[in-house]
């Protein structure tokens, strides 16, 4: 089954692993040392996460790492992208307001 990204990064464990395999691949015991849940429930959030294929397995002789794979996180940085443009116009347009208000755009 494949899921939506966005329902993967909807959960605060599912982004807390995340941050844990962006800088280093993990062993579902390594992860399931880093949270107050089961490591039946820390593998549940993973496989969620291999689902969207925001992460990607790597056999080591009988033991298995999870990794992040940062090209996948390119789908949300898109999405965000419009909303970062928003809000860079709406501060822009304030900050023109605000130099109006103390007379720093004075044309005349």
């Amino acid at each position: 089954m494949k899921r939506d990204i966005f329902q993967a990064i909807a959960d605060p464990t599912r982004r807390a692993i995340m941050v844990l395999i962006a800088s280093q691949a993990m062993t579902p015991n390594a992860l399931a040392e880093h949270f107050e849940i089961s490591r039946q429930a820390t593998s549940k959030h993973v496989r969620i996460l291999d689902e969207c294929g925001l992460v990607e397995q790597m056999k080591s002789g009988r033991e298995i790492h999870y990794q992040l794979r940062l090209e996948k996180m390119q789908e949300i940085d898109i999405w965000l992208e419009q909303f970062r443009k928003l809000w860079q116009d709406r501060y822009e347009n304030l900050d023109n307001l605000l130099a109006d208000l103390n007379g720093e755009n004075d044309d005349n």
